[in-house]
């Protein structure tokens, strides 16, 4: 009787696995079980610990595929994921990937459906086991353990609970990272144990075969609180960088939920300051402008651009203040220059301001952008971006010190006090600043360019009113 006949008849093939996240067993189990016709739902795939007996009473023996075999078909993709997902905990793993290696066979290009429902769920399982592995790079911390034994000298041990069957995949990176250190670490999954040449495999622990602590972990929370920057905490972010349930294993995590609670106010002193990382303040525009093209302060910084610095007499009575360059300023390395430029100097020239008599700059000194294709499109910048930005508005103020500074837009008016306000509450009233002088809101022009009739023109009417206010005002203060 054939392998195919024994399916017709319902027989069930168990394939046993070795071990959890052995690829290659399984690889070849299911090469075979392809080759001799055998469909998913007549195999039962059972890792150590799992149970055939349901299926018992069909079991047969792994069937011999016949000499003229088709070479099964696997494209690069497939055995990319499959390698990952194999590691997840998930015990349908197994039938998930014999299912699309089958699938596979009559149509190649199924990988690429991202519709699939069994590639998508691979997928995820993959992203899965990703995740489990760094966090595994991340938040593994190894302890000093007495040994009696001089001759062996010091040895490391780490406690680490991973979700997914990752242990053995990650031996690698441990054992370069840590290539002249003698470690172990211990798992409920298995422990890995290094000497500094040899890698060796042990049985899974508990938590408390680990050691509590050590000497040098007083000086890893020092160093750890001295580096934390509030400025930059996001919470959210971090809980979800670093789940709760690491904490336990990870000496400077007694130290996070006071440093959050105190966060918020040193990030109030230190906007107030304006002094986010920074240490002298630039006493010159060219000072500044040197400063801001090598400023890698937030990740604006860090793309392909070029900072923008403002530009007009250093004696304004007026400064005009935009959001952050565009496409095209970031280009010519001037302020206001494309579209909303354009339109700006349209609206000035028509209330009676003559802009050369204006300093012109943004909040946000780098071009804030995604690429598409060819193009860069617009994106805003973060609140922790205009903050962190914020030392240099506040330093180009202090040198021009102007008597009036005119805010177009919600970012530039953050940029200005330290806070988000509304613009339609805030408009067509002077906001008294701490240097005596005054700041106006208004709109952004770009924000004119992304309407169209009745609501571009009630929009202009605002802007050219506002505009007209700061006129007259600089006149009272002249």
């Amino acid at each position: 009787m054939t392998a195919l006949q024994h399916v017709k008849l319902g027989t069930y093939y168990v394939v046993h696995l070795p071990e959890a996240d052995d690829f290659d067993f399984w690889r070849e189990r299911a090469r075979s079980l392809v080759q001799c016709d055998v469909p998913p739902d007549r195999i039962a795939w059972v890792e150590p610990g799992g149970s055939g007996d349901l299926f018992a009473h069909g079991e047969r023996r792994m069937p011999v595929p016949p000499m003229d075999a088709k070479p099964v078909r696997a494209n690069r993709r497939f055995v990319s994921l499959a390698r990952n997902a194999i590691l997840h905990s998930d015990p349908e793993r197994f039938a998930l990937l014999y299912r699309l290696l089958w699938r596979l066979q009559s149509n190649p290009r199924m990988m690429e459906d991202k519709a699939d429902l069994d590639v998508r769920r691979v997928e995820e399982l993959d992203k899965n086991v990703r995740r489990d592995s760094h966090k595994m790079h991340a938040f593994v911390r190894f302890r000093l353990v007495e040994i009696e034994d001089e001759e062996v000298g010091e040895h490391y041990v780490a406690w680490f609970e991973p979700e997914h069957h990752i242990l053995r995949a990650n031996a690698g990176f441990f054992m370069r990272r840590f290539s002249n250190m003698r470690w172990s670490i211990l798992t409920p999954r298995g422990s890995l144990h290094w000497d500094t040449e040899t890698m060796s495999e042990g049985p899974p622990a508990e938590r408390h075969d680990a050691p509590g602590g050590d000497p040098m972990e007083d000086l890893w929370r020092s160093y750890y609180a001295s580096i934390f920057n509030p400025a930059r905490l996001k919470i959210g972010a971090m809980l979800k960088e670093m789940p709760k349930k690491y904490w336990k294993n990870m000496p400077e995590a007694a130290l996070i939920p006071d440093l959050i609670a105190g966060a918020q106010g040193r990030e109030a002193k230190m906007v107030e300051k304006g002094a986010l990382e920074f240490e002298e303040r630039p006493d010159t525009l060219a000072a500044i402008d040197k400063a801001i093209h090598a400023c890698r302060k937030c990740p604006i910084g860090q793309l392909d651009n070029h900072a923008v610095m403002g530009e007009g007499p250093q004696d304004a009575a007026l400064m005009i203040v935009g959001e952050q360059p565009g496409d095209q300023e970031d280009q010519m390395g001037r302020p206001f220059v494309g579209p909303a430029g354009q339109l700006l100097d349209a609206h000035l020239e028509k209330v009676g301001i003559d802009r050369r008599a204006a300093y012109v700059t943004n909040a946000v000194k780098h071009f804030k952008y995604v690429q598409r294709g060819k193009r860069r499109l617009h994106q805003n910048p973060g609140a922790k971006e205009i903050d962190t930005c914020r030392w240099w508005i506040e330093s180009e103020r202090a040198i021009v010190k102007p008597k009036l500074v005119l805010a177009m837009g919600a970012s530039a008016a953050r940029g200005l006090l330290g806070k988000t306000v509304s613009i339609s509450k805030v408009r067509g009233a002077p906001i008294p600043l701490e240097d005596g002088s005054e700041l106006w809101v208004t709109a952004h022009p770009s924000y004119l360019l992304r309407l169209d009739g009745s609501a571009r023109e009630e929009q202009a009417r605002l802007f050219d009113a506002d505009l007209a206010a700061v006129r007259e005002r600089l006149e009272e203060l002249a």
